[in-house]
């Protein structure tokens, strides 16, 4: 039966603006191309869509010819703003945008472990509303949120979590009563950086993979036939707690020391970077793990060590019995933190990422062997500051581990894809609702 002309005029109008919205400003014509519309149907559309308030004249095309030159159509960007935050547990990055995600405004503040939670709602809020009244955002119309742990898939609330601070659940209530108009949404923090790799990372080329994440903690997100899939509690990637050996002992439902996290967390790989002599330099503000990987691949650069890649298999390197008990409160600060951190990593470069590659092989291994994926993405800090030098030892490994061909590849955005990822959900469900058909 074929659509009414109501249900093919809204069909068509949502099709040019899923167009405008991934391509930019196009023409009449280009959206007759794209479309396959007739030029009457594109014409009209145009029309309505304008009347609306949805899309306007943002330019011109062909300057460089002869002859009157073709409007340029493209999203109001400000029919509304939007903002994202990236929640950690040493504090939160916000950022406000316009419609079409161009970034007007951002800024980050730290909330130390010792602060109440009242003061620590009351900190993050503020710096929303400081950064949309900077921006000039009057009004948020969607939030999106992404912070570590589990969203209840059938409430898409942050459940409850021994092991994350209880100012994280409040945020989310605080904001809404805050921000009374504003849609608020919440996506665990590694989900939406595998969303951002696929947007616009290493991921781009990929209907199905798995990002692993590597920065101060450990994750995972699985994408498979170009969705997002996140299990029957909401916990799909909690690789943190998954068993593996040479650790102390086994992690426990609330606490994933002896699991995959005691081997790749921040704190893990500093303490192993000290058995083989590797340290960071001064002065920069990522987590110390990745200030450590950088410096050690540097190094490898610039022939300070050997680039070999070890004996896949063959055991998890120097210290990889520790536990990832970390080096005093290293883990959690930042790579200018590193005692010592002026050092040159020096021959030890070479091996240190070799027994780090064998470690991060182990939870590389074992999704490859559930789920296949073809693809595993290195992401967070420590994945991006391994870049392929990490990425290609880990993939070596694999080809031994495991029957099925994987492709491990660096992330391309490292931390700040949960941030880019944020703005991408929050934009979507924007322009979701404010694109719904119109009654005509």
């Amino acid at each position: 039966m074929p659509a009414s002309p109501s249900t093919a005029r809204a069909m068509n109008d949502r099709l040019a603006l899923r167009l405008l919205q991934q391509q930019g400003p196009l023409t009449a014509t280009q959206l007759k191309q794209h479309t396959g519309l007739s030029r009457p149907t594109v014409a009209d559309l145009v029309d309505r869509l304008t009347a609306s308030g949805l899309i306007e004249v943002v330019g011109e095309a062909g300057a460089q010819r002869r002859g009157p030159n073709a409007k340029l159509y493209g999203i109001v960007a400000g029919r509304a703003h939007l903002a994202a935050l990236d929640v950690r547990t040493e504090g939160v990055s916000v950022l406000v945008s316009d419609l079409v995600g161009q970034v007007l405004g951002e800024a980050s503040v730290p909330i130390g472990g010792d602060t109440g939670t009242g003061h620590a709602v009351e900190q993050a809020v503020a710096l929303v509303e400081r950064v949309a009244k900077e921006a000039g955002a009057d009004r948020l119309h969607t939030v999106g949120i992404g912070a570590p742990g589990l969203i209840d898939p059938a409430t898409g609330e942050l459940r409850d979590s021994g092991g994350l601070p209880a100012w994280h659940r409040r945020l989310v209530a605080a904001l809404q009563e805050r921000l009374p108009a504003a849609r608020v949404t919440v996506e665990n923090e590694t989900n939406l950086a595998a969303l951002a790799e696929q947007r616009d990372g290493a991921a781009r080329d990929r209907d199905t993979f798995v990002l692993l994440w590597l920065g101060i903690g450990t994750g995972a997100a699985v994408v498979l036939d170009g969705h997002l899939r996140r299990g029957a509690s909401g916990g799909t990637g909690e690789i943190g707690f998954l068993p593996v050996p040479w650790t102390r002992g086994l992690p426990s439902a609330t606490d994933c020391e002896g699991g995959f996290h005691s081997l790749a967390s921040s704190a893990a790989i500093a303490e192993l970077a000290v058995r083989h002599g590797v340290t960071a330099p001064v002065g920069t503000e990522e987590p110390l793990g990745a200030g450590l990987v950088r410096a050690a691949v540097e190094a490898v650069a610039a022939g300070g060590a050997g680039a070999g890649t070890g004996d896949a298999g063959a055991g998890p390197g120097d210290g990889a019995r520790t536990g990832g008990a970390g080096v005093g409160s290293a883990g959690a600060g930042s790579a200018g933190g590193a005692e010592g951190a002026a050092g040159d990593a020096g021959g030890g470069a070479g091996a240190f990422l070799d027994a780090l590659a064998d470690r991060v092989a182990l939870g590389v291994a074992s999704v490859v062997a559930v789920l296949d994926p073809g693809c595993v993405v290195l992401g967070g800090e420590v994945g991006r500051a391994g870049g392929e030098e990490l990425a290609g030892r880990v993939e070596e490994r694999i080809r031994r581990m495991a029957p099925l061909p994987t492709e491990v590849r660096a992330g391309a955005l490292g931390g700040a894809a949960v941030l880019r990822g944020a703005l991408l959900t929050a934009r979507e469900a924007a322009q979701e609702e404010l694109f719904s058909p119109l009654d005509r």
